[in-house]
């Protein structure tokens, strides 16, 4: 499992954006941003309807999703209205559907080594050190040790776990191990990093700081974020965008843009104006009473 999320979904080279360099915690070096030489994927879906077999019922209908180059897109939703099943779709993991799912004007037949997906669990080697986890798929596409050795340096410093790189997994908290997880996608250079609610299960400081992390490393590095949640407040924090997705079968309602400068500290009041404004649109489109939370 571990292998097959970020190695077949994960390998390229990007360019980097330098915009967000600056707001991250620490200064990327030179080298850091040389890893980088292109930037991310052109996302376009269009009337997309799945269902799991001919006898279930839809799962959502006719939706539409387009991304440009290095664009980060939340999508907010409810359970059950489709929103993991159209990752794994625009991930290529899943079949099962009408419409047009393309990336790079290409149609997604299949995975692609150029995407990564995290999931609640980092899946990692428990037996193997931060270093060893990091460098696993570079070993499997056969880079020279040396190279390994290079890159799987700079990627850890890229997520602040230097200190840890000789430490087993197992012996890291999960915030520790969803970093090393992170550093295992980063080192394949990917052009689109897919989160199926990655950070959910971690206490609300960690969480943050890996929102905030997470936004940054994409923006310096150029590559697009999918992501699902039903958090608010993460999807003010992490897009640039925010898809509400409503319904069963699902259907997309509403697509806001998120204008906010970075870095975003939810403790903003713009911040904070712009979570109530998504907060009062997703209640309206999921027929939620006002003054509710998801």
């Amino acid at each position: 499992m571990a292998i097959f999320h970020n190695i077949k979904g994960s390998l390229i080279s990007l360019t980097s954006a330098e915009q967000g360099a600056k707001h991250f915690g620490t200064a990327f070096t030179d080298k850091e941003t040389n890893m980088a030489e292109r930037n991310g994927v052109h996302i376009n879906v269009r009337d997309l309807t799945h269902r799991y077999n001919p006898k279930s019922p839809l799962t959502f209908d006719k939706v539409n999703v387009e991304a440009e180059p290095g664009e980060s897109i939340v999508i907010i939703g409810r359970s059950g209205c489709g929103k993991s099943t159209l990752l794994h779709i625009i991930a290529g993991l899943l079949g099962g559907y009408t419409g047009t799912n393309q990336i790079n004007n290409k149609d997604v037949r299949a995975a692609s080594s150029k995407w990564i997906m995290m999931f609640q669990a980092p899946h990692l080697f428990p037996w193997m050190t931060v270093e060893q986890n990091v460098g696993t798929g570079l070993r499997f596409a056969g880079w020279p040790k040396e190279k390994i050795r290079e890159r799987v340096s700079e990627t850890i410093k890229l997520v602040h776990m230097e200190e840890f790189a000789h430490k087993n997994t197992q012996d890291l908290s999960g915030g520790q191990q969803q970093r090393v997880a992170l550093a295992r996608s980063l080192v394949m250079e990917p052009e689109m990093l897919l989160l199926d609610e990655p950070f959910s299960a971690l206490d609300a400081f960690t969480r943050a700081s890996l929102q905030k992390d997470v936004r940054a490393i994409s923006k310096h590095l150029g590559f697009n974020i999918v992501m699902v949640t039903h958090d608010i407040d993460e999807a003010v924090i992490m897009a640039d965008r925010a898809l509400i997705m409503a319904g069963s079968p699902g259907k997309m309602m509403h697509d806001l843009r998120v204008d906010l400068p970075d870095p975003r500290d939810r403790n903003d009041p713009e911040v904070q104006k712009m979570r109530a404004h998504v907060m009062q649109v997703f209640q309206e489109a999921a027929g939620s009473p006002k003054g509710s939370e998801t």
